[in-house]
């Protein structure tokens, strides 16, 4: 296997080290030192209570879609993107997959800031103004190069740290136990320092609840993924939440510090906690730098996973997928951290701080997303040994939508925007899958609930549209013969291109795939929707009657069968024999005559030979008005033309009927009425009059046997006069009347 291949990667960690530790770090994280006083100030205790139940709410439902998601498959390297790419597809993974790696990599900027800013509380003044870009910088240099060179080291040195927030924590609530206690502030004061209310306070909380992925991140590092990302991911977030309730409310009830210096920011004071803490600052700062240090360690671990994933997959040069002796992605390791260091140069990173959050929330969309539409999609693939309800899943994507709106609006609909731009680039690119996806599931199940309906309902002559099965040797040089029957049901009912080939399928069934992928090739090729298929016939005329009648199913038959012109007028003879049969099933009729490169005009003209409306009249009208429903035809213009004798008012007789035939049909077109005398013959005038038109439909008839071959040698002569001609023949549930 290529090196970097997920499935030769050394897993090595356990549930604790690989998932519990950074998920947990991460989420007790810095803004539990620093925002946690100003949220409780602000909010009141129960309305701090309610917030921290909503956010963490949302992410214990991700949580448990992730877990649903990673005891169904091999969760390989890239961890989020790895699922989300398995499940919903390559394009929307790395829609998603690649924001997901700029989100992590910020993170790391984020979090060097972070800490290069909270060491000047302890920076000596003698020294002058603490140079945070510089520390910054070096901190990034430090973090990619542990990361680089060991992920096993990068974990261990978390353990250290979650000793240092630990005693942070216990100083707290020592701190608070030895002090002077109050009945807490049950009632919010945001006229305090958060004047626009409830939402503002969510919109700050919410992100001290992310950062729980941090140990899917770690999938393709772990040794039972599928058990360990579920147990270590929920134990993660329901130990961030119980700590998060304890903490909030013993900031409550302590009565060192007033409501009031809760509700204040000093971005120059160390965080309000040391204030209240035993040893105050002595333990707070040291667990306030390990949280620090311990996220920008999981983004240094994540984001580079995420890129070799990335490239494995063939969304990014494949060099990012190379390992080192140690089995670390070394080449994405540098390439985050130099990408972290260049983000530096942007200074204030307050607005790329919400981006992220916005970023990351939308990950959660997508996780919560794939989770449902498994279950829905109720795929024989998808056992997930955690199984969890659809709406619990669809619950946590609607809320996690609704948070990015709250957070910013106008940085939620930029993220959507990169995403989806993301997604068309990734579409447009064609990617190859080698693996399946939920969408298969999804697409069944909504086909086989719109065909019962529609076996439910009784087809009327008003619902109908053609259903098309062209019959074409070669699509590729008969191109325009697909594209003309997509144009006649407008790109909403359904066009087949079949190729019957007549031999031995005993013999011959080894060379239907590659007919067939050369056929869907020549379709795609146009950008046309068609569906194809190859079948071995031993008698064309009567394999062709039983592929019409076998076609299609639960009131999506193919009612219109369409053919090509014939080389000959016994080729002609053997269509009409066919067109017999097929009429007396209720099956119309179709005979194209069209050159491979027709006439382009600004204007197109559609010239329709009518007889009346029993003589096909009806359906050649309709194929003609759709055809001018499409892009290609939009300004066509129909004209209605028909011969009479040249007999005194008959004439204004039937042009009088036609126009109150197109009022009742609301068919725009243009009525012409041509007399013919004896001198004049019949396929003269309609070749003079429709010389310049692009496409003329005209009637077709049914012969008798014993008129058989006089009559299609007539037809192929007459048809041979024009360079586009449609002969129709109706025989479907509108035959003799308009729709």
């Amino acid at each position: 296997m290529a090196e970097g291949d997920p499935t030769t990667e050394s897993k090595k960690f356990g549930t604790f080290l690989g998932v519990f530790t950074p998920s947990v770090l991460t989420i007790l994280g810095v803004m539990m030192y620093l925002r946690f006083g100003w949220v409780l100030g602000n909010a009141g205790l129960l309305h701090t209570l309610l917030i921290l139940c909503m956010a963490s709410g949302i992410t214990f439902i991700t949580g448990l879609s992730a877990s649903a998601i990673a005891t169904n498959i091999r969760v390989g390297v890239g961890g989020e993107y790895y699922m989300v790419s398995r499940s919903l597809g390559l394009e929307l993974g790395g829609a998603i997959g690649i924001p997901l790696f700029l989100c992590r990599t910020l993170s790391l900027t984020l979090y060097a800031f972070g800490l290069a800013e909270s060491l000047a509380f302890v920076w000596p003044a003698e020294w002058g103004e603490p140079p945070v870009q510089v520390m910054t910088g070096v901190i990034i240099l430090f973090i990619t190069a542990v990361a680089g060179k060991s992920a096993s080291l990068t974990l261990k040195l978390q353990i250290p740290i979650m000793i240092a927030v630990g005693l942070s924590i216990l100083a707290l609530v020592a701190g608070v136990m030895t002090g002077p206690l109050h009945m807490p502030s049950l009632e919010p004061s945001y006229e305090r320092s958060a004047p626009s209310g409830f939402w503002l306070v969510f919109a700050v909380f919410f992100p001290a609840v992310t950062g729980f992925t941090a140990g899917i991140g770690m999938s393709g590092d772990l040794k039972h993924p599928r058990k360990s990302i579920p147990i270590g991911t929920i134990l993660a977030v329901v130990t961030g939440f119980v700590t998060y309730a304890v903490i909030l409310t013993l900031l409550s009830v302590t009565g060192k510090v007033s409501g009031q210096q809760l509700a204040t920011l000093d971005p120059n004071a160390p965080p309000i906690w040391a204030n209240i803490a035993i040893l105050g600052v002595w333990l707070i700062l040291p667990g306030m730098w390990g949280a620090i240090l311990s996220s920008a360690f999981g983004s240094a671990l994540g984001g580079p996973r995420v890129l070799q994933a990335l490239a494995t997959d063939g969304l990014v040069p494949g060099i990012l997928a190379k390992l080192s002796k140690s089995g670390q992605p070394t080449v994405a390791t540098w390439v985050t951290g130099g990408i972290a260091l260049l983000a530096v140069l942007l200074g204030d990173l307050n607005a790329v701080g919400r981006l992220v959050t916005v970023f990351f929330l939308t990950l959660y969309v997508t996780i919560n997303l794939s989770a449902a539409l498994e279950k829905l999609a109720r795929e024989p693939s998808y056992r997930p040994r955690f199984n969890l309800p659809a709406w619990v899943s669809l619950f946590g994507c609607f809320a996690a939508t609704a948070v990015m709106f709250l957070i910013n609006p106008l940085f939620c609909l930029a993220a959507i925007f990169l995403e989806f731009l993301l997604l068309f680039y990734l579409r447009r690119k064609s990617l190859e899958r080698r693996w399946g996806d939920v969408w298969a599931g999804v697409w069944n199940g909504l086909a086989r609930f719109a065909l019962l309906r529609l076996r439910n309902t009784e087809s009327l002559a008003r619902n109908w549209r053609p259903h098309i099965l062209l019959f074409t040797a070669n699509p590729d040089h008969r191109r325009s013969l697909v594209r003309l029957a997509s144009g006649f049901n407008q790109e909403r009912g359904i066009v087949t291109v079949c190729r019957a080939v007549v031999g031995d399928l005993d013999q011959d069934f080894r060379k239907i795939p590659a007919m067939q992928q050369e056929m869907e090739e020549a379709i795609d090729k146009e950008g046309l929707a068609a569906f194809c298929e190859v079948n071995i016939v031993r008698n064309f005329e009567e394999g062709v009657i039983n592929i019409t009648q076998a076609n299609g199913y639960a009131g999506l038959q193919s009612n219109t069968i369409m053919f090509g012109w014939p080389d000959d007028a016994e080729g002609m003879a053997r269509l009409l024999r066919i067109c017999s049969t097929a009429s007396r099933l209720n099956i119309s009729c179709l005979l194209a005559k069209l050159e491979d490169t027709p006439t382009i005009r600004q204007k197109r003209l559609l010239d329709v030979w009518w007889r009346g409306k029993q003589y096909n009249g009806d359906m050649m009208l309709l194929l003609g008005h759709l055809l001018t429903l499409n892009t290609d035809w939009k300004d066509g213009k129909i004209r209605l033309r028909t011969i009479v004798a040249n007999k005194r008012g008959e004439k204004e007789a039937v042009t009088y009927a036609l126009n109150e035939l197109i009022q009742e049909a609301r068919i725009p077109a243009d009525i012409e009425v041509f007399t013919m005398d004896q001198s004049t013959h019949l396929f003269d005038l309609m070749q003079s009059h429709s010389r310049n038109a692009d496409l003329v439909f005209m009637g077709l008839k049914i012969p008798e046997d014993i008129e058989l071959f006089e009559y299609a040698d007539t037809l192929f002569k007459l048809g041979n006069r024009f360079s586009n001609i449609v002969f129709v023949r109706n025989a479907g549930k509108f035959a003799g009347e308009l729709i």
